[in-house]
């Protein structure tokens, strides 16, 4: 049960959950600056069911002909493969456009959450909820590459105190994800040490929802260097950047 609830939190696309309807979310229209493509290894530790477990993530970040494609494999020790998630689409108006959300966790079945953009229709295989496409719609892995292309785009508009919103697909449904930019922050890495800025999702204060912060390096292309979930009964999961490798011209 403890490897269900890791592979469940291990998503790097995570952000903060708003009360908020789609239809009150309004992307604007922006031409991202997204980094350049990449592979991506953590480490991670974590507490689930009271058990620490140690593993680690690979994520690949691929730019080629305005579309872009991610991958994230997840292992944990005496388990192998816990999580498999890919979102592909392309680069239009809004940013990130994905096409197709696909998510494979340990001990259950796969399930796609297709972006019909012909119909403009969100479906998902694992329950029979629609949403309407208006534009800038993300999943769960392409929320946090939206981010990021924010980030290096926006300039000073990124600062502590900020709030960036976007309507998020996960395997059944979707919701409105709103990311808030704490402040700068150091910390240590494989890497070295590395100014980074922090930003956080907060569940609401009524809710026993997760929490997940993530810190973003400027100085190696905004990746993210840092993951961490926190559950309200003090488990959690923590993402640490091990290595980055350059994989190409985007």
């Amino acid at each position: 049960m403890h490897m269900r609830r890791l592979a469940l939190t291990l998503i790097l696309a995570s952000g903060v959950l708003a009360n908020l309807s789609q239809a009150e979310n309004s992307p604007a229209k922006v031409s991202l600056q997204l980094p350049p493509s990449a592979e991506l290894l953590y480490s991670i530790r974590a507490k689930q069911s009271g058990i620490p477990i140690s593993g680690s993530a690979t994520v690949k970040w691929q730019l080629n002909n305005q579309r872009y494609q991610i991958s994230t494999e997840t292992r944990a020790m005496l388990f192998g493969k816990i999580l498999d998630i890919s979102s592909e689409g392309k680069i239009d108006d809004y940013g990130l456009a994905p096409d197709k959300f696909y998510e494979k966790r340990f001990g259950k079945a796969a399930t796609t959450s297709n972006f019909e953009r012909d119909s403009k229709t969100l479906k998902f295989t694992a329950s029979p909820e629609t949403y309407p496409l208006k534009g800038g719609e993300q999943d769960r892995s392409s929320a946090t590459w939206q981010l990021i292309g924010l980030a290096r785009t926006m300039g000073d508009q990124f600062k502590t105190g900020s709030e960036w919103k976007m309507f998020v697909a996960g395997r059944r449904d979707a919701e409105t994800w709103t990311f808030k930019v704490v402040g700068n922050e150091t910390i240590n890495t494989a890497l070295g040490s590395l100014n980074t800025v922090h930003v956080s999702k907060a569940p609401p204060a009524d809710s026993k929802g997760q929490q997940v912060d993530i810190w973003l390096a400027p100085s190696i292309e905004w990746y993210p260097v840092r993951i961490r979930f926190n559950d309200s009964d003090g488990e959690f999961v923590d993402q640490m950047l091990e290595e980055v490798k350059k994989t190409g011209a985007n």
